[in-house]
């Protein structure tokens, strides 16, 4: 359950008078302007989607559509089934036979080659390297410890040299280096005594020829910024505030009910299209859609059920009745054709024959069966409606 209170709902801010003084004329003269243009609009509309439907796309399956379907089912995929087959009989049935009885051979003669070089190279290894590898660890060792021993006494005679020059330090080069450090000291003193007034008296100018030239800079940017807001900032702020605001806010005024009045107008205009275009509709059924269909119903149609009734039907049963005539003396040459060669085969390879000459018999019986089945007729009249074939050619 909501407990707070829901805000309520803020007006709209009141409108000026300038936007109703511009809301009225603005679409009145907008909407007579539009109206035209909307029917156009929609006239074309219209047509484009007949145009669409009827034309554009039926020309597109006829010329695109059933080519590439047509293109893709014969040509393509018998091409691509052949190509698969020739790949398939000159490619990959060589390579099978090829690795097979070839790679697969040559494979295992390396492979045991490659496990008899393997086996030779590791008694090498066992029964050569290692007792040669041993020998030489056994020598290295013995020459290590020689030059342990040279390193040894080279360590000895460098550490009584270090002694000595540690010595001669401590004792000669100490005490010149003490005065020498005391001689220094001495002269940066009287040097600090001498020029410290004079590097103060130079720092002190410094400061102030760079407190004068601040001065002066900040005085030249004051007197510059003040000109600039007084020539350039103040005019442009004016203009801006009594010019630019007010004839903006005008024109977006303007503008927005100039939006507004189009997008009314082309609402009434879309509304008024619709009337004319159904009127125009009405008025072509009641001139031309009507009159047409009237005289398919009460000329038309009678005129063709009496063709169908006195012409069509009688050709269609005289084409049915030469077509069973032809198919059963057909069925008859056949049915001669078999039972000689039957009895031929019966003269000339005895109890064999006789199998071929059943053979023949039994299909001789299916091809009966299947004329018998074809040449049915149905035994009752069908009731025919406006819903089933208008003639009798394309009943059956």
């Amino acid at each position: 359950m909501d407990l707070e209170k829901q805000p309520a709902p803020q007006a709209p801010p009141p409108e000026g008078c300038l936007t109703v003084a511009i809301r009225i004329p603005v679409r009145i003269v907008v909407l007579v302007l539009v109206v035209p243009v909307r029917i156009v609009w929609d006239a074309f509309v219209v047509v484009g989607r007949f145009l669409r439907d009827s034309v554009l796309r039926p020309l597109w399956r006829a010329l695109v559509v059933w080519p590439c379907v047509a293109l893709w089912r014969y040509v393509v995929v018998p091409l691509a089934k052949a190509v698969g087959w020739l790949a398939k009989v000159l490619v990959v049935i060589p390579l099978v036979w090829l690795y097979r009885y070839v790679l697969t051979p040559v494979g295992q003669g390396i492979a045991w080659l490659a496990r008899g070089i393997a086996a030779g190279l590791v008694w090498l290894y066992a029964r050569v390297l290692t007792p040669v590898g041993h020998g030489i660890v056994w020598l290295l060792k013995g020459v290590g410890a020689v030059l342990t021993l040279i390193g040894r006494g080279i360590a000895w005679v460098l550490r009584g040299i270090a002694a000595g020059l540690v010595w001669l330090y401590a004792r000669m080069f100490t005490p010149v280096g003490h005065g020498i450090v005391w001689l220094l000291k001495g002269v940066g003193a009287v040097l600090a005594w001498i020029f410290t007034p004079i590097g103060r008296a130079i720092v002190w100018c410094a400061r102030g020829l760079a407190w004068l030239a601040g001065t002066v800079v900040t005085g030249i940017g004051v007197a510059l910024y003040w000109i600039a807001r007084i020539l350039l900032v103040l005019p442009a702020v004016a203009l801006w505030r009594w010019v630019l605001a007010p004839l903006g806010r005008v024109l977006a005024v303007a503008g927005r009910e100039v939006w507004d009045a189009l997008g009314h107008a082309w609402r009434i205009a879309g509304h008024i299209s619709l009337a004319v275009g159904r009127f125009l509709g009405t008025l072509f059924r009641w001139i031309f859609v009507e009159p047409v269909r009237w005289v398919y119903r009460t000329v038309l149609t009678p005129v063709g059920h009496v063709i169908r009734d006195v012409v069509l039907r009688p050709v269609a049963e005289a084409a049915r009745s030469v077509g069973r005539i032809t198919r059963a003396a057909l069925a008859s040459a056949r049915e001669s054709v078999r039972q000689a060669r039957a009895d031929f085969r019966r003269m000339l390879f005895g109890d064999a024959g006789e199998v071929g000459a059943v053979r023949d018999v039994r299909a001789v019986g299916e091809t009966r069966e299947r004329e018998a089945v074809a040449l049915r007729e149905p035994t009752g009249a069908d009731t025919r409606t406006l819903g089933s074939s208008t003639t009798a050619l394309t009943k059956d």
